[in-house]
């Protein structure tokens, strides 16, 4: 059969290409570029711990050697410390002081809608004014509290963040590192052939597959499968399919520098917002700092709306401005890196699927404001794809199934951006008197640190709910901590060799997962407890599934009792959760994962296939 088509060598792009060969499924991915990136450290991504979870199964390499995982975070109104969240202790398992200031009196957490985005993912763009070293008259000593002290800037009171209790640290990176991390994965997979200098020029799709021709130097027609495309905002892909792409343009406007300096708060990401000093050129209402590694920051300042011009001299004032009033008033030594403008639009498209072609990434949505990162939704996209497109690939077609990818991500994507918009007029709407509203900071705060911290409406990962792979309710169904239709959490289980692994690990390689909740099966091995009690009637009852699954058993799962049988998508989704072995329930379940029945033309094409 021939390979999958994959337009765009973004972070994307690679991302599908490696995650459909670990299911065996070879790709071509067509690069319209040198087949390397600028470095730009102005242009950074946050990855949530499922997506960072994604790329570190796909490249095997961990991303602290490329990015940075924060320590901890805080956000600020004025002088006054409004959350601080220690992602440092929460990991050594320490008491985690996490806190939300008592804002002046101003209580209650009014938690509004929330959003999308990609304000740090998504890039700087514009010229940038060179790297450029900078000599302060003071530098303010590492040490958290005390340097705030110092700096005139308050600090939190002692309530607890329960709700800031469970989130996992983001890990930030320039995106050219991440890139560059697919890039060196793809280059010991066998079954991905990069294309540089390709430039896709037309489609021609048939029942059979797709036609695609590129210009330039390794001009020529390629013969596929299906054809993705991840092509990015000026999707040739989607305008050669004719879809159309509305929504908002120039919803946030960011100025963005990456210096290198030291920071009262050292390794914590910070959100700032009416910071209390005077400003030159246009007043700045909130500006976000993001370490990464080696003492490299990410600075970005909102911009007031319009098209007002950011020079090179303003930037410089912006920065050393702002730098002096985190530390006490003078301007530590700093290194400026790299510049530029990032603009955030919101689109999304009307269709991601047309034929044999689909849209993933920022060729089908554009999200980016409140601190969201679009960049995670395309790697969900593509996380999402991948597992239907080999099942399809392998199988024969299956339109229940790779109709589901539009349905599923669609919904999640055109929600974020409900959400955002609903939250933008309050959060940027100028004050009036919601400003004067008992609580509005509080609820405000709550809004910008779910969307920065991936949780809540604006950043959460995804729940499919109401898909159409979603089976129906039975009686045998029991109650989890995860929702149907949620990522499953990342447990420990025991393979069917007999090791010891994580959840996560198993993920990705187009089986489903069955996984057994069995108490006191981790303290003996495998041999003396796989023929006992129920295992041999549900290893049975895997083996006949509709669909290659491997059986897996876990000590314990949160919310499960024992003796729980859970089914997972190769995504990593829960499908059901079952008490006890109930074979017949189990096989309905792992039908409607995977669209239903076969039709009688996807198993002609199969045998076809491999005749």
């Amino acid at each position: 059969m021939d390979p999958v088509i994959i337009v765009g060598a973004g972070p994307v792009g690679l991302t599908l290409a490696l995650a459909l060969a670990r299911q065996e499924v070879p790709c071509v991915v067509l690069d319209e570029g040198p087949g390397k990136d600028e470095q730009r450290l102005a242009r950074t991504v946050v990855l949530r711990e499922d997506t960072a979870a994604l790329v570190e199964r796909l490249t095997g390499l961990p991303l602290t050697d490329a990015g940075f995982r924060w320590a901890g975070w805080r956000s600020m109104r004025r002088k006054q410390v409004m959350r601080e969240i220690d992602f440092a202790a929460r990991a050594s398992g320490t008491d985690s002081p996490d806190f939300e200031a008592d804002a002046q009196g101003l209580g209650g957490a009014a938690h509004g809608a929330g959003g999308s985005a990609q304000a740090s993912g998504g890039g700087a763009h514009g010229s940038g004014i060179g790297a450029q070293r900078f000599e302060g008259s003071a530098r303010i000593p590492k040490g958290s509290a005390q340097s705030l002290k110092s700096a005139g800037l308050g600090s939190a009171a002692d309530t607890q963040d329960s709700e800031g209790a469970d989130a996992p640290a983001p890990m930030h990176l320039a995106q050219h590192a991440l890139t560059g991390a697919l890039r060196e994965a793809i280059v010991h997979e066998r079954l991905i052939k990069v294309a540089v200098g390709s430039r896709l020029d037309s489609i021609e799709q048939e029942s059979s597959g797709v036609t695609a021709h590129t210009r330039g130097p390794n001009g020529t027609w390629w013969r596929g499968s299906y054809l993705v495309g991840c092509d990015g905002p000026r999707s040739t892909v989607r305008k050669l399919q004719d879809i159309r792409f509305p929504g908002r343009t120039a919803v946030e406007r960011y100025a963005v520098a990456a210096l290198r300096t030291e920071l009262p708060w050292p390794g914590q990401a910070l959100l700032h917002r009416m910071p209390p000093w005077r400003t030159s050129g246009p007043a700045s209402g909130e500006v976000t700092a993001r370490p990464l590694a080696d003492d490299v920051w990410r600075l970005d300042w909102l911009l007031p709306p319009g098209k007002d011009l950011v020079t090179p001299d303003l930037l410089v004032a912006r920065i050393r401005e702002t730098l002096a009033g985190w530390n006490a008033g003078s301007t530590p030594p700093y290194e400026l890196l790299d510049t530029g403008v990032h603009t955030v639009h919101h689109r999304l498209a009307r269709r991601w699927r047309a034929g044999r072609v689909f849209l993933a990434g920022d060729a089908a949505h554009l999200l980016g404001a409140l601190g969201t990162q679009g960049l995670d939704e395309g790697l969900r996209d593509a996380d999402n794809l991948a597992w239907k497109l080999a099942l399809a690939w392998h199988h024969g077609p299956h339109e229940a199934l790779l109709d589901s990818y539009q349905t599923e991500r669609r919904a999640v994507v055109a929600a974020r951006l409900r959400a955002a918009d609903q939250a933008l007029p309050l959060l940027r709407g100028g004050g009036g008197l919601r400003s004067y509203v008992p609580g509005s900071a509080r609820g405000h705060d709550a809004l910008l640190t779910d969307g920065h911290l991936g949780r809540g409406p604006l950043g959460a990962p995804a729940t499919y709910a109401d898909s159409p792979l979603a089976p129906a309710h039975t009686e045998s169904e029991t109650p989890v901590d995860t929702a149907p239709g949620a990522p499953v959490a990342d447990v420990r289980v025991t393979a069917e060799d007999g090791s010891f692994v994580q959840l996560r690990e198993r993920l990705g390689r187009g089986v489903l997962l069955v996984v057994l909740i069995a108490p006191g099966t981790g303290v003996w091995a495998r041999k003396h407890w796989v023929t006992a009690g129920i295992m041999p009637r549900l290893a049975a009852a895997v083996t006949a599934l509709p669909h290659r699954a491997e059986l897996l058993v876990a000590e314990s799962y949160p919310g499960a009792a024992a003796h729980t049988v859970l089914l997972v998508r190769p995504d990593g989704h829960l499908v059901t959760a079952l008490s006890g072995v109930r074979p017949a329930d189990l096989y309905a379940a792992a039908e409607t994962t995977l669209g239903g029945p076969a039709t009688a033309e996807a198993e002609a094409e199969t045998a076809a296939s491999t005749t």
